[in-house]
């Protein structure tokens, strides 16, 4: 399995993660084989340092630091929130034009922690901006029509399930969030739309070089199913322009490999 590398140099290299794919090993998934950590260093053929994490689900940009030395200097950029991040995502609703929103959260609790206590909340800021919307003519809640839209999300803290959390507090969850989302809606566009993942996407990085300071920027473009949904909805000029060249390009083979097969394909009403 060849995952694709969007950027190398001596220092970093950084890839455009599959949804489905774990980071790093996790006693959320005890039955994963796979890792993006152990499959860019089997790539690479030397070890490779992780810098930040995406949820399993979310696919996209994806840092790893090629020694220890500059993990701990792109982590430092990390904590000084020195970093650029925009994501993807396709929601439920009309979402406004521009929404701020400065919404402190308590990290959720990890029930594989023993004795676990709710811990207090924390700091999370997410701008929302709103680049295209579409309504389909079809009855999935108590509505006879359905709206979603397609947001470019940027996270000014890194809250873990941030941006899956704040916009569940907006009432505009995520299409395919099984834990924070509308399973009806998430169950429409798996067995109608063939979507069957967490429509969120990490597409762009902005950072300072660790080691010679110039701004390096990383795109990655989504994945086959995400643009299919762009395709029929007509969303391709209303995403962002560095988004719009890299979508003349076919997707790679291993950005679907590690979706769950049809029949575990089953996202939870909640």
């Amino acid at each position: 399995m060849q995952l694709d590398i969007l950027y190398q140099d001596e220092y970093l290299v950084a890839i455009n993660k599959p949804s489905g794919l774990l980071v790093h090993r996790s006693e959320i998934d005890r039955h994963e084989t796979a890792f993006a950590l152990q499959l860019v260093r089997n790539q690479l053929g030397q070890r490779v340092y992780p810098v930040h994490r995406l949820d399993k689900p979310t696919s996209g940009v994806l840092i790893f630091a090629l020694s220890s030395e500059i993990a701990s200097l792109m982590v430092e950029q990390w904590r000084e929130r020195d970093i650029e991040k925009h994501y993807l995502a396709i929601v439920r609703g009309y979402m406004p034009e521009f929404t701020h929103l400065d919404y402190a959260m308590s990290p959720p609790v990890d029930k594989y922690a023993k004795h676990e206590r709710i811990k207090p909340p924390q700091e999370a800021i997410t701008d929302f901006t709103s680049l295209a919307q579409v309504e389909l003519p079809i009855e999935i809640d108590k509505y006879p029509r359905s709206r979603y839209s397609l947001l470019d999300c940027r996270p000014h803290t890194g809250r873990k399930h941030q941006l899956r959390r704040h916009l569940k507090h907006l009432s505009h969850p995520i299409i395919g969030d099984a834990r924070y989302g509308k399973g009806r809606h998430s169950r429409y566009f798996r067995d109608h739309l063939d979507a069957p993942r967490l429509l969120l996407h990490a597409w762009s990085l902005e950072f300072a070089h660790p080691v010679s300071g110039e701004m390096l920027r990383v795109v990655a473009a989504p994945d086959r199913i995400m643009r299919q949904l762009f395709e029929r909805f007509d969303w391709h000029m209303a995403l962002p322009e560095s988004l719009q060249s890299e979508l003349q390009h076919p997707p790679h083979d291993s950005m679907d490999a590690f979706l769950l097969p049809p029949e575990a394909r089953n996202p939870e009403n909640t």
